[in-house]
């Protein structure tokens, strides 16, 4: 009698529910072991830090000695520093200089370069370039620039007849030059960025507008501006949350001075927490500008919904 082979049987579905098991669990521990090392420096110098300097801002804390648990005293003092209060009124003031400075030069400058000149391309590089200087860089430049005595800047005042100037020494003047540093800098970025968006404005319209009669101001008005209404909120946003923590161009230039005339926030939060070693001191000071970020933040998010809500709504 010929042999017949055996007959083919499928595996056992419960074997397969195991095996397959068995695979999604080696699949997600080699998931997890690639994640893993990313995971714990975000832990490590994120979270964990946050968390440390939360709690150290209700201690009294000299960072040689054992911290003392102080509560809201910490906060209360802040209230009550003359020091603290220059600072706060330094930064807005930086502030409030700074950013509709550069949304307007930076506008004016896109709407300039959003032509068909010769040599566009160099024009709109060479206004970029010094966004990616770094602000210690651009301190030491300028700080050589600005010298009272030995500085290019008085040195052409003088061959024009004029006084010299105190700069970055002079109390009254230490601030808005300050500004005007950043300017130099920090334009180019929302030159690109208007640069941008202007790409995106509906040349259709801009032609019937033309067509209907509409100057060269009324289609930058009705035209051109809602369309980057946007894009202007998001530069508000961004330029506020950089003037509000600029600190190392203030540590290159003028650490603080002179008498205190540029003392910012950030920097003030430096100065008690690794000068003055009062740890506990400065990290209650950079709460209430974690804060403030926070809350202006927040403000800002809401005010661009309700505004594309209303848009929505128009149209």
């Amino acid at each position: 009698m010929p042999h017949l082979p055996a007959p083919f049987t499928l595996p056992d579905h419960a074997a397969q529910l195991r095996a397959r098991r068995r695979a999604r669990r080696r699949e997600s521990a080699t998931a997890y072991g690639f994640v893993l090392p990313a995971v714990l420096v975000i832990l490590g110098l994120s979270v964990v830090p946050v968390i440390w300097s939360l709690l150290l801002s209700f201690q009294v804390d000299d960072l040689v000695t054992p911290s003392r648990w102080v509560g809201l005293d910490n906060y209360r003092a802040l209230t009550l520093d003359p020091h603290f209060s220059q600072a706060v009124r330094n930064t807005l003031l930086y502030t409030v200089a700074y950013v509709p400075l550069s949304m307007l030069l930076g506008l004016a400058l896109a709407l300039a370069l959003n032509r068909r000149i010769r040599l566009v391309g160099l024009y709109r590089t060479l206004i970029f370039v010094p966004f990616v200087i770094s602000e210690t860089a651009q301190g030491v430049l300028f700080s050589f620039i600005l010298d009272p005595e030995f500085g290019a800047a008085n040195s052409v005042l003088h061959a024009m007849g004029l006084p010299s100037q105190g700069f970055l020494t002079d109390p009254s003047q230490a601030l808005p030059v300050l500004v005007g540093i950043s300017l130099w800098s920090g334009t180019g970025f929302c030159v690109v960025i208007y640069l941008a968006a202007l790409q995106d404005v509906p040349h259709l319209l801009v032609e019937a507008a033309r067509l209907d009669g509409a100057g060269r101001w009324q289609v930058l008005r009705h035209v051109v501006l809602p369309t980057l209404r946007p894009v202007s909120v998001f530069l508000v946003m961004w330029q506020t949350l950089s003037a509000l923590q600029v600190f190392d161009l203030v540590y290159v230039t003028t650490k603080g001075g002179p008498l205190g005339s540029t003392t910012v926030i950030v920097y003030f939060i430096w100065e008690q927490a690794f000068k003055n070693f009062t740890a506990g001191y400065g990290a209650a000071a950079a709460y209430v500008l974690a804060l403030a970020l926070l809350v202006i933040s927040g403000g800002m998010r809401l005010a661009r919904r309700r505004g594309a809500a209303t848009e929505r709504t128009a149209r």
